[in-house]
């Protein structure tokens, strides 16, 4: 197709098809995946992000083997230029199923705009230009590939940069296309479905403290462990598990008159998985392992907000063999402390 009949398909035809996709779902079956051969269920559905014609992602979520979890938070990279993919390309339409929405959307037609974006579409699928009779003949032997939004990132701008129409892979092999689905596609993918616990400390004292006064500060060890998802493409044996594993809690007191501890206000994690150390009676004048010592009190303001902040490490591997590292991530929590200046009785 030429580059003026091409665009001419994305104002077109792309609306449109997606809206007759959308109205009629259908089951259709690809080989997909980075040296995939067996065959597997396509998304059968589409969908329209401004002129992006999609398909509903197939890729599957498990969480420590379970499909349960009890989320309470999303990871944010440490690295301000990387985030998880917002959209990729996998195995979506057969050919019946491609031909099998164009013939819906001839009937449902409104407007008369079904029979005329139909024929776009016959242009590009149907009359050589690339494809042929939507590669009928070629039922089986593989998928046209259609971009897909990252479900967590649908309403952002990049998810619509994978725009382009579906295009022929043939079964067991992998696309030369930069965001075609990879094992560290599923990967990044995976970093972004993380649920992590939250990150609300214990303190002692609790609620108020005073100045000068060390304030102890950790985390349950039942809470901070490994966890992992992994993210698959059914019926192609391909899937990549990534793992969040804690390595610090960083203590931002809310204001510079305090002094923490240690002097970075990074706590490591502990052996046994717990961070800081319990307070118990007669360390009042010992100085945590991780905690904070406010130097002036809060006054009017009511109260400081104590920041707590875990780092989590992240790696990846997959059925391919393939693993690497991916940034860091941080999950954190705002806390309100008091902190009262302690009164002296003169006599």
């Amino acid at each position: 197709m030429h580059v003026n009949g091409l665009s001419k398909f994305r104002r077109l035809a792309v609306p449109a098809l997606a809206l007759a996709l959308t109205a009629v779902p259908m089951t259709s079956y690809a080989a997909g995946g980075r040296g995939g051969s067996d065959q597997q269920r396509g998304s059968g559905q589409g969908g329209r992000s401004g002129k992006t014609l999609y398909a509903h992602t197939k890729v599957t979520t498990t969480v420590n083997g379970s499909a349960t979890t009890t989320e309470t938070g999303s990871l944010t990279s440490r690295d301000v230029n990387w985030t998880p993919p917002a959209c990729w390309y996998e195995p979506a339409f057969s050919p019946k199923q491609l031909k099998g929405s164009l013939d819906a959307l001839r009937k449902f037609n409104p407007f008369g705009l079904g029979n005329m974006v139909a024929d776009v579409y016959d242009g590009y699928f149907k009359d050589g230009d690339p494809y042929k009779n939507y590669n009928l003949d070629k039922q089986g032997e593989g998928m046209f590939w259609a971009g897909v939004a990252n479900p967590n990132r649908e309403d952002e701008p990049e998810a619509q940069a994978c725009d382009k129409p579906p295009f022929w892979v043939d079964n067991g092999e992998t696309p030369d296309e930069p965001l075609a689905l990879t094992p560290q596609v599923l990967a990044e993918y995976a970093y972004d479905e993380l649920p992590v616990p939250g990150t609300e400390i214990e303190m002692k004292p609790a609620g108020a403290t005073k100045v000068n006064l060390p304030t102890w500060i950790w985390l349950d060890k039942a809470k901070f462990k490994k966890i992992s998802v992994t993210a698959s493409l059914p019926g192609t044996g391909l899937s990549a598990t990534t793992t969040a594993e804690p390595v610090s809690l960083h203590i931002d007191p809310g204001t510079g008159d305090a002094q923490t501890y240690p002097a970075s206000g990074d706590c490591q994690i502990n052996a046994d998985g717990s961070i800081g150390e319990p307070y118990a009676d007669g360390k009042a004048n010992d100085t945590p392992p991780c905690g904070v010592t406010y130097l002036r009190s809060s006054g009017s303001d009511g109260a400081y907000a104590l920041q707590a902040t875990v780092t989590w490490k992240i790696s990846w591997t997959s059925t391919t063999g393939e693993d690497g590292d991916l940034p860091d991530g941080t999950f954190g929590a705002t806390q309100d402390v008091t902190v009262q200046e302690i009164q002296s009785v003169n006599r």
